[in-house]
Protein backbone atom coordinates (compact mmCIF):
# COMPACT_ATOMS: atom_id res chain seq x y z
CA UNK A 1 0.00 0.00 0.00
CA UNK A 2 1.51 3.06 -1.18
CA UNK A 3 0.65 6.90 1.03
CA UNK A 4 -2.25 8.43 0.20
CA UNK A 5 -2.17 12.29 0.28
CA UNK A 6 -4.67 15.10 -0.49
CA UNK A 7 -3.56 18.18 -2.04
CA UNK A 8 -5.98 21.07 -1.32
CA UNK A 9 -5.63 24.04 -3.75
CA UNK A 10 -7.21 26.48 -2.12
CA UNK A 11 -7.57 29.20 -5.05
CA UNK A 12 -10.98 29.53 -6.71
CA UNK A 13 -11.55 28.73 -10.33
CA UNK A 14 -11.33 32.46 -11.51
CA UNK A 15 -8.04 33.21 -9.52
CA UNK A 16 -6.37 29.89 -10.80
CA UNK A 17 -6.98 30.54 -14.07
CA UNK A 18 -5.02 33.89 -13.72
CA UNK A 19 -1.99 32.21 -12.89
CA UNK A 20 -2.44 29.81 -16.12
CA UNK A 21 -2.87 32.97 -18.43
CA UNK A 22 0.40 34.55 -16.93
CA UNK A 23 2.33 30.53 -17.98
CA UNK A 24 2.24 29.11 -13.69
CA UNK A 25 1.34 25.50 -13.83
CA UNK A 26 -1.31 25.46 -10.59
CA UNK A 27 -0.78 25.90 -6.82
CA UNK A 28 -1.64 21.88 -6.72
CA UNK A 29 0.65 20.66 -9.41
CA UNK A 30 3.98 22.44 -8.06
CA UNK A 31 3.42 19.78 -5.31
CA UNK A 32 2.99 16.91 -7.29
CA UNK A 33 6.08 17.99 -8.58
CA UNK A 34 7.90 18.02 -5.48
CA UNK A 35 5.91 14.58 -4.37
CA UNK A 36 7.12 12.38 -6.92
CA UNK A 37 10.77 12.76 -6.26
CA UNK A 38 9.91 13.00 -2.50
CA UNK A 39 7.41 10.25 -2.51
CA UNK A 40 7.12 9.03 -5.87
CA UNK A 41 4.75 5.79 -5.09
CA UNK A 42 2.59 8.23 -3.36
CA UNK A 43 -1.24 7.73 -4.86
CA UNK A 44 -1.86 12.09 -4.96
CA UNK A 45 -5.44 13.45 -4.88
CA UNK A 46 -6.41 17.38 -5.58
CA UNK A 47 -9.18 18.62 -3.83
CA UNK A 48 -10.49 22.28 -4.93
CA UNK A 49 -11.95 23.29 -1.68
CA UNK A 50 -12.52 27.13 -3.01
CA UNK A 51 -15.08 25.85 -5.72
CA UNK A 52 -18.45 25.85 -3.84
CA UNK A 53 -19.92 23.11 -5.74
CA UNK A 54 -16.86 20.76 -4.62
CA UNK A 55 -18.42 18.52 -2.29
CA UNK A 56 -15.87 17.66 0.91
CA UNK A 57 -14.92 14.34 2.36
CA UNK A 58 -16.45 13.57 5.36
CA UNK A 59 -14.68 11.85 8.10
CA UNK A 60 -14.83 8.06 7.10
CA UNK A 61 -13.33 9.23 3.86
CA UNK A 62 -10.53 11.74 5.53
CA UNK A 63 -9.68 8.78 7.85
CA UNK A 64 -8.67 7.00 4.30
CA UNK A 65 -5.78 9.29 4.01
CA UNK A 66 -2.77 9.85 5.27
CA UNK A 67 -2.11 13.62 5.03
CA UNK A 68 -3.32 16.55 3.80
CA UNK A 69 -1.05 19.76 1.94
CA UNK A 70 -2.57 23.18 1.54
CA UNK A 71 -1.62 25.22 -0.91
CA UNK A 72 -1.38 29.03 -1.20
CA UNK A 73 -4.60 30.89 -2.25
CA UNK A 74 -5.48 34.76 -2.82
CA UNK A 75 -8.43 34.54 -0.84
CA UNK A 76 -8.75 36.63 2.23
CA UNK A 77 -9.32 34.41 5.43
CA UNK A 78 -10.33 36.80 7.93
CA UNK A 79 -13.26 37.68 5.89
CA UNK A 80 -16.46 36.43 5.98
CA UNK A 81 -16.97 34.38 2.72
CA UNK A 82 -18.12 31.59 2.11
CA UNK A 83 -15.03 30.17 -0.10
CA UNK A 84 -13.19 30.69 2.88
CA UNK A 85 -15.48 29.36 5.72
CA UNK A 86 -15.76 26.13 4.41
CA UNK A 87 -12.08 25.66 4.36
CA UNK A 88 -11.06 26.75 7.66
CA UNK A 89 -14.39 24.32 8.60
CA UNK A 90 -12.42 21.59 7.02
CA UNK A 91 -8.91 22.09 8.47
CA UNK A 92 -10.26 21.64 12.18
CA UNK A 93 -11.98 18.68 10.71
CA UNK A 94 -8.40 17.43 10.30
CA UNK A 95 -7.67 18.56 13.42
CA UNK A 96 -9.89 16.34 15.12
CA UNK A 97 -9.53 13.32 12.91
CA UNK A 98 -5.72 13.67 13.46
CA UNK A 99 -4.80 13.96 9.74
CA UNK A 100 -1.16 15.16 9.50
CA UNK A 101 -1.37 18.47 7.45
CA UNK A 102 1.38 20.64 5.96
CA UNK A 103 0.82 24.25 4.03
CA UNK A 104 2.75 27.29 2.90
CA UNK A 105 1.70 30.69 2.52
CA UNK A 106 -2.35 30.11 2.63
CA UNK A 107 -1.49 27.05 4.94
CA UNK A 108 0.30 28.82 7.77
CA UNK A 109 -2.70 31.19 7.78
CA UNK A 110 -4.79 28.49 7.91
CA UNK A 111 -3.28 26.13 10.53
CA UNK A 112 -3.23 28.98 12.95
CA UNK A 113 -6.56 30.43 12.15
CA UNK A 114 -8.43 26.97 12.31
CA UNK A 115 -6.96 26.37 15.60
CA UNK A 116 -7.90 29.65 17.69
CA UNK A 117 -5.41 32.49 16.35
CA UNK A 118 -5.35 35.31 14.51
CA UNK A 119 -4.23 36.63 10.61
CA UNK A 120 -4.25 39.92 9.90
CA UNK A 121 -3.34 42.64 6.82
CA UNK A 122 0.46 42.80 7.37
CA UNK A 123 1.03 46.45 7.98
CA UNK A 124 4.86 46.22 5.94
CA UNK A 125 2.89 45.33 2.96
CA UNK A 126 3.53 43.35 0.53
CA UNK A 127 5.92 40.53 0.64
CA UNK A 128 7.05 39.67 -2.65
CA UNK A 129 9.47 37.70 -4.31
CA UNK A 130 12.04 36.67 -1.97
CA UNK A 131 11.58 36.25 1.96
CA UNK A 132 15.05 37.68 2.60
CA UNK A 133 16.96 36.71 5.97
CA UNK A 134 14.89 34.25 7.20
CA UNK A 135 15.89 32.89 10.18
CA UNK A 136 15.04 29.89 12.52
CA UNK A 137 14.38 30.41 15.78
CA UNK A 138 15.38 28.46 18.85
CA UNK A 139 12.66 26.01 18.70
CA UNK A 140 12.86 26.28 14.92
CA UNK A 141 16.76 25.11 15.02
CA UNK A 142 15.75 22.16 17.29
CA UNK A 143 12.80 21.28 15.29
CA UNK A 144 12.76 18.40 12.61
CA UNK A 145 10.80 20.47 9.88
CA UNK A 146 14.17 21.92 9.46
CA UNK A 147 16.59 18.98 9.28
CA UNK A 148 18.79 19.82 6.18
CA UNK A 149 18.06 23.59 6.73
CA UNK A 150 20.69 26.82 7.51
CA UNK A 151 19.70 28.68 10.38
CA UNK A 152 19.32 31.74 7.65
CA UNK A 153 18.21 31.39 4.07
CA UNK A 154 15.89 33.17 2.03
CA UNK A 155 12.55 31.75 0.12
CA UNK A 156 10.29 32.20 -2.35
CA UNK A 157 7.13 34.74 -1.13
CA UNK A 158 4.32 36.28 -1.77
CA UNK A 159 1.60 37.75 0.54
CA UNK A 160 -0.05 40.53 1.96
CA UNK A 161 -1.21 39.25 5.38
CA UNK A 162 0.39 37.52 8.05
CA UNK A 163 -0.49 35.69 11.72
CA UNK A 164 -1.27 38.06 14.17
CA UNK A 165 -1.59 35.59 17.02
CA UNK A 166 -0.43 32.13 17.70
CA UNK A 167 -3.00 29.92 19.04
CA UNK A 168 -2.69 27.60 21.66
CA UNK A 169 -0.55 24.74 20.88
CA UNK A 170 1.22 27.05 18.57
CA UNK A 171 5.33 27.28 18.17
CA UNK A 172 6.95 29.72 16.32
CA UNK A 173 9.80 28.44 14.19
CA UNK A 174 11.07 30.85 11.61
CA UNK A 175 10.70 34.65 11.35
CA UNK A 176 12.29 37.60 9.26
CA UNK A 177 12.00 41.34 9.74
CA UNK A 178 8.98 42.21 7.51
CA UNK A 179 6.75 39.17 8.86
CA UNK A 180 7.30 37.36 12.48
CA UNK A 181 5.32 34.49 11.59
CA UNK A 182 7.24 32.86 8.78
CA UNK A 183 6.51 29.01 9.77
CA UNK A 184 5.09 27.34 12.38
CA UNK A 185 3.92 24.01 14.02
CA UNK A 186 0.47 24.14 15.47
CA UNK A 187 -0.80 20.78 17.60
CA UNK A 188 -4.35 20.77 18.05
CA UNK A 189 -6.93 18.39 18.77
CA UNK A 190 -5.64 15.05 17.75
CA UNK A 191 -3.46 16.48 14.85
CA UNK A 192 -0.41 18.12 13.64
CA UNK A 193 -0.02 21.14 11.13
CA UNK A 194 3.45 21.99 9.55
CA UNK A 195 3.19 25.41 7.89
CA UNK A 196 5.42 28.30 6.60
CA UNK A 197 4.51 31.17 4.87
CA UNK A 198 6.95 31.31 2.33
CA UNK A 199 7.04 28.79 -0.43
CA UNK A 200 9.44 25.49 -0.47
CA UNK A 201 7.28 23.98 -3.40
CA UNK A 202 8.21 27.20 -5.64
CA UNK A 203 10.88 27.07 -8.38
CA UNK A 204 12.69 30.24 -10.15
CA UNK A 205 10.98 30.19 -12.89
CA UNK A 206 7.50 30.07 -10.83
CA UNK A 207 8.30 32.84 -9.24
CA UNK A 208 8.84 34.94 -12.76
CA UNK A 209 5.78 33.74 -13.86
CA UNK A 210 3.64 34.76 -10.87
CA UNK A 211 5.30 38.49 -10.97
CA UNK A 212 3.75 38.55 -14.33
CA UNK A 213 0.50 37.05 -12.93
CA UNK A 214 0.89 40.17 -10.60
CA UNK A 215 2.38 42.37 -12.88
CA UNK A 216 -0.28 45.32 -12.36
CA UNK A 217 -0.18 45.49 -8.51
CA UNK A 218 3.48 45.45 -8.12
CA UNK A 219 4.08 48.37 -10.51
CA UNK A 220 1.36 50.22 -8.53
CA UNK A 221 2.67 49.03 -5.51
CA UNK A 222 6.05 50.77 -6.84
CA UNK A 223 7.69 46.79 -6.72
CA UNK A 224 8.88 47.84 -10.35
CA UNK A 225 8.82 51.27 -11.84
CA UNK A 226 7.34 49.87 -15.31
CA UNK A 227 6.64 46.87 -17.09
CA UNK A 228 9.87 47.05 -19.28
CA UNK A 229 11.36 47.23 -16.02
CA UNK A 230 9.08 43.84 -14.55
CA UNK A 231 9.87 42.23 -18.23
CA UNK A 232 13.63 42.53 -17.68
CA UNK A 233 13.63 41.08 -13.77
CA UNK A 234 11.55 38.25 -14.99
CA UNK A 235 13.55 37.46 -18.08
CA UNK A 236 16.62 37.54 -15.83
CA UNK A 237 15.04 34.92 -13.64
CA UNK A 238 13.93 32.61 -15.84
CA UNK A 239 17.33 32.92 -17.71
CA UNK A 240 19.07 32.10 -14.66
CA UNK A 241 16.20 29.15 -14.02
CA UNK A 242 17.65 27.58 -16.99
CA UNK A 243 21.10 27.86 -16.16
CA UNK A 244 21.61 28.31 -11.94
CA UNK A 245 25.57 28.08 -13.20
CA UNK A 246 25.37 31.73 -14.27
CA UNK A 247 27.42 33.87 -11.60
CA UNK A 248 26.66 37.11 -12.77
CA UNK A 249 22.76 36.18 -12.97
CA UNK A 250 23.04 34.39 -9.20
CA UNK A 251 24.54 38.11 -8.05
CA UNK A 252 21.94 40.67 -10.09
CA UNK A 253 19.22 38.39 -8.62
CA UNK A 254 20.78 38.16 -5.60
CA UNK A 255 19.93 34.58 -4.81
CA UNK A 256 21.96 31.21 -3.83
CA UNK A 257 21.85 27.76 -3.52
CA UNK A 258 19.27 28.09 -0.44
CA UNK A 259 16.86 29.25 -3.46
CA UNK A 260 17.89 27.18 -6.24
CA UNK A 261 18.92 23.81 -4.69
CA UNK A 262 16.29 21.64 -4.58
CA UNK A 263 17.65 19.41 -1.02
CA UNK A 264 17.93 22.72 0.79
CA UNK A 265 14.45 24.62 -0.63
CA UNK A 266 12.30 21.67 -0.42
CA UNK A 267 13.86 20.35 2.92
CA UNK A 268 10.29 21.58 4.88
CA UNK A 269 8.11 19.01 2.31
CA UNK A 270 10.46 16.39 2.16
CA UNK A 271 10.94 16.29 6.28
CA UNK A 272 7.20 16.27 6.49
CA UNK A 273 7.22 13.34 4.48
CA UNK A 274 9.44 11.11 6.27
CA UNK A 275 8.88 12.36 9.81
CA UNK A 276 5.68 12.64 10.86
CA UNK A 277 3.26 10.88 7.43
CA UNK A 278 5.41 7.83 7.34
CA UNK A 279 5.34 6.44 10.87
CA UNK A 280 1.85 7.05 11.45
CA UNK A 281 0.97 5.62 8.05
CA UNK A 282 0.20 1.96 7.42
CA UNK A 283 3.48 -0.42 7.97
CA UNK A 284 2.75 -1.42 4.25
CA UNK A 285 3.85 1.99 3.10
CA UNK A 286 7.69 2.26 1.57
CA UNK A 287 10.36 4.24 3.70
CA UNK A 288 12.70 5.79 1.58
Amino acid sequence: MSMHLCIINGYPKPNREVLTQAGMCGADELYVRVLRKVAPDARLEKLFIADLDTSLPDTRHVQGYDGFIWTGSNLTIYENDPRVTRQIEFARLLFEVGRPQFGSCWGVQMAAVAAGGEVRKNPHGREMGFARKLRLTAEGRAHPMYEGKPDVFDGFISHLDEVTRLPNGGVLLATNEHTRVQALEVRHGNGIFWATQYHPEYELADMARLIVARADHLIKEGFFADRAALDTKVQRMETLASDPSRKDLRWDVAIGDDILDDRIRQCELRNWVRKVVMPAAPASVTRR
